[in-house]
């Protein structure tokens, strides 16, 4: 009996001791937890970019069209080139205005003899009315003759001036400077005045228009943001714009708005906006689709956290936080524009949040994790934000 008691007590030993190895085996073998790189999120300037789409408008733009009836003789311009104000770019058959001008010409001439004549009549009979050699009826009438022979001159006059611009109105110029367009008549077409036949369009666009508009509800979130100081204007009151063109490019000159409709739009319920650009190399051309992305001031306390921090889905964007216990905890934010390879962050982030930039593919909710500062490439870190374990 003491010989079995004995064989037990050592067999429960060996078992414990087994145990106790196994399991001292089995936590030696766990894996440590994993390794992710953070930055801390720091309050900062940040700029407030809206990008919207919009259209490029030539700044004049110049309908020539007909003035006068008659056949085209000769188009004088090449289409599509740089014109002047003041060239000729068609030519109308001048010959019935030419005429019409002589003859009012003539009219002139007859209308100041007639007032000629009557002017020596009346100062003929002012010295027979004073020796009453004639009635003072017959002097009034002689002024009467004269006044309406110097009105019948003005008439005459007035004739010759509109005979005269009609004939003008034959050698059709340019009004502004700027690119000719294609001619909508060819030599031989007769032209209207009364229809306003279109002959040719002249566009300017040394500096253009960009059209685009911003819906009603944004508008009064950007004025609901400045009210509330969370959104700051330019100072100086300009509104620079950058464009952007179809093939990603950025445009090298600078504009600014010009023009923001205080209506808003009832068939789209949109505000209207207008900048105007410099086109002195004439890259913009009317009619052109560009991204705008307007400078609409600086949010001062603003975030920018690098791009690859953000997980984006069809109903949200998050980022992965760690907190003080290790533990990583899931986020909501708002997001703002994308500058550069960084998000601005509109709301959901709070100074001190330590954010999971590297390693999140890897890291759980409630997940222990060991943290390095973020150690991306050059410039893919906000400047002014610090990266801290």
């Amino acid at each position: 009996m003491r010989h079995q008691l004995l064989y037990r007590a050592l067999l429960c030993a060996a078992v414990l001791t087994l145990s106790a190895c196994t399991e001292e085996e089995k936590s030696s073998q766990s894996p440590p937890p994993p390794k992710v790189e953070i930055i801390t999120a720091r309050a900062q300037t940040v700029p407030n970019v809206l990008e919207l789409p919009g259209r490029v408008q030539a700044v004049r733009v110049a309908e020539i069209r007909a003035r006068v009836d008659g056949i085209i003789q000769r188009r004088l311009y090449e289409e599509g080139t740089h014109v002047e104000a003041g060239t000729v770019l068609f030519q109308i058959d001048p010959r019935e205005m030419q005429a019409n001008l002589r003859a009012a010409q003539a009219t002139l001439e007859r209308a100041e003899a007639t007032a000629v004549n009557a002017a020596q009549d009346v100062k003929r009979y002012k010295g027979l009315v004073a020796k009453q050699a004639i009635s003072q009826q017959e002097y009034d009438t002689a002024q009467a003759r004269l006044r309406t022979a110097r009105a019948d001159v003005s008439e005459a006059q007035a004739a010759v001036e509109s005979a005269e611009l009609d004939l003008g109105y034959t050698r059709v110029t340019a009004p502004i400077a700027g690119r000719a367009g294609r001619a909508q008549v060819t030599e031989g077409a007769l032209v209207t005045a009364a229809n306003g036949t279109l002959l040719a369009t002249v566009e300017q666009y040394d500096t253009v228009f960009v059209n685009f508009s911003q819906s009603s509800s944004d508008v009064l979130a950007l004025r609901a943001q400045v009210a509330s100081g969370e959104l700051k204007l330019p100072s100086e009151g300009r509104v620079a714009v950058k464009l952007i063109l179809e093939d990603g490019s950025e445009y090298p000159h600078t504009g600014y708005i010009d023009f923001l409709a205080m209506t808003i739009d009832v068939s789209t319920g949109t505000a209207a906006l207008r900048a105007k650009v410099p086109n002195p190399d004439l890259l913009l051309l009317p009619g052109q689709f560009v991204r705008a992305r307007i400078d609409a001031g600086v949010r001062p306390n603003g975030f920018l956290i690098p791009q690859r921090a953000v997980m984006i889905s069809d109903s949200d964007a998050r980022v992965l936080l760690v907190g003080e216990d290790g533990l990583v905890t899931s986020r909501d934010i708002e997001l703002g524009d994308l500058l550069g390879s960084n998000w601005a962050v509109r709301d959901g982030l709070r100074t001190g949040d330590r954010i999971i930039v590297e390693g999140g593919q890897n890291a759980r909710d409630g997940q222990p994790v060991r943290t390095v500062p973020y150690s991306g490439p050059e410039g893919d870190t906000p400047p002014t934000e610090a990266s801290q374990q």
